[in-house]
């Protein structure tokens, strides 16, 4: 029986690593093409065998290619940005959907989570006409504008708040605290790990939006990390420069990369106590 166990977990662990190489190829590309200096014209299972000289060429050509620090910058403020009043909206919509009582409650909520089910797209006529009437389009703010409200966000935090024991909150109002007071030094801590999963999934996701701020931005010194690669990458793809698509592709994912390896098990322990599978 042990002998059984032994070989099913084997084979297990050989199936699990046969598909982490099967996914891990294209970034495993990437990573070779971009140190190397000699140019190839195929993507085939020659061009995966690292370089006999690395060389950072590529990188040099890249940053040059494009106003690199400018694209970091934005591309910062849009995310922090962006998610710092996520976190604020989703937080009070949260609580008022878990806590308060009010007429429609449940209806208004479930209206609200109707954008769950709305194609992105579909809202980006409306929300350029919004952006354009309130004077803020080819800035950063009219990037940022359209998320400062999120239906999934809110939807995670009324889950959150209501698995919370109001025994909490009665305490704190026995010892005189106001409703921010409740939230501010009670509820939100408890909530901790919901809005780190959250802060997680909102960033990639507005790291690499694309079509957005292509439709708002028209000055270069605006442009996010998605469009820079965009205007660098405009004649590399038709020169079949695969070596510099590589080094600046990874110079946009490198940062976010780098961050999940520094804080894999906060990530996994934040996805695992919030109950997002």
């Amino acid at each position: 029986m042990r002998a059984r166990l032994r070989v099913g977990t084997t084979l297990l662990g050989a199936l699990g690593a046969g598909v982490a190489l099967l996914w891990s190829t294209p970034f495993l590309w990437m990573l070779v093409a971009s140190f190397r200096a000699d140019s190839f014209g195929s993507l085939d299972m020659a061009s995966l065998l690292p370089p006999a000289s690395p060389s950072l060429e590529n990188f040099r050509a890249a940053w040059d290619a494009g106003d690199f620090p400018v694209y970091y910058l934005n591309t910062l403020i849009v995310v922090a940005g962006t998610v710092l009043v996520q976190l604020v909206t989703i937080s009070l919509a949260g609580y008022a959907f878990a806590r308060l009582k009010f007429a429609g409650r449940d209806t208004l909520f479930h209206l609200f989570l109707l954008q769950l089910m709305i194609v992105p797209p579909v809202l980006i006529l409306p929300n350029l006409k919004t952006v354009i009437a309130l004077g803020i389009d080819n800035r950063l703010l009219g990037i940022m504008a359209p998320y400062f409200a999120s239906a999934f966000g809110t939807f995670l935090m009324r889950q959150t708040f209501r698995q919370m024991p109001r025994d909490f909150e009665d305490a704190a109002e026995i010892d005189g605290a106001s409703l921010v007071q409740k939230l501010r030094y009670v509820l939100l801590p408890l909530a901790r790990p919901a809005l780190a999963a959250f802060a997680i999934v909102s960033v990639v996701a507005h790291w690499n939006e694309f079509l957005w701020p292509l439709i708002v931005i028209n000055s270069p010194g605006e442009r996010t990390l998605t469009l820079g690669l965009a205007s660098v990458l405009g004649g590399a793809e038709g020169a079949a420069e695969w070596g510099l698509i590589a080094a600046a592709t990874l110079l946009v994912s490198a940062p976010l990369l780098a961050a999940f390896l520094a804080f894999q098990r906060q990530f996994v322990n934040s996805f695992v106590f919030s109950g997002i599978k």
